[in-house]
């Protein structure tokens, strides 16, 4: 958290190039975010690079009181929130994203360290975990992906969504069971 905020204290004392720094730390968390919320790689690429644009242009107004996660991820959930209002990106899609192999590209295991058949069970698992999260509401979607995958603070998710400390815990504990839910049905 000292880190972020030297680096947005230098960036604005004009040492911009500093500004990289945070992206090289928040881009894949970013991006991980955002890719399972629209489901669509280069919506999510695009949404990453929009986001950067708008914390760079929007620096000023940063509290340092606050941690710099909060703030950039908070931008990130506005943005979504814009995008879908203007319903230029889809909600849902009940496929999981993938590379031109196939392969997930949000994919959080190192494959290689896998035998074949524990690979194909964890891309079997993958597959119906993204399934599951695209069928749950957005925003319990979005609260689980910032606890269990960003790896959030309830504190900070309700810092980040407005919403009471209860309510997140809540929300988190109903999306896990409506995702479990899920896995238990038959393939």
């Amino acid at each position: 958290m000292a880190e972020d905020q030297e680096l947005v204290r230098q960036v604005l004392a004009g040492q911009t190039q500093a500004f990289e720094a945070l992206i090289l730390k928040y881009q894949q968390p970013l991006f991980n975010y955002l890719g399972r919320m629209v489901g669509e790689r280069e919506s999510a690429l695009d949404l990453t690079q929009e986001v950067f644009l708008k914390a760079f242009a929007a620096l000023h107004t940063y509290n340092p009181n606050y941690n710099f996660r909060t703030w950039i991820f908070r931008i990130a959930s506005h943005l979504l929130i814009d995008q879908w209002r203007k319903k230029k990106i889809p909600q849902t899609s009940l496929e999981p994203p993938g590379d031109e192999e196939g392969a997930s590209n949000f994919d959080p295991v190192d494959s290689r360290a896998l035998s074949v058949t524990a690979r194909f069970e964890m891309e079997e698992l993958i597959r119906r975990v993204e399934k599951a999260l695209q069928k749950i509401p957005v925003r319990l979607r979005e609260l689980f992906l910032w606890r269990h995958v960003n790896g959030l603070s309830y504190a900070e998710i309700a810092e980040i969504s407005g919403l009471p400390l209860g309510t997140v815990k809540n929300r988190v504990f109903q999306a896990k069971e409506r995702i479990r839910a899920f896995l238990e049905e038959k393939p």
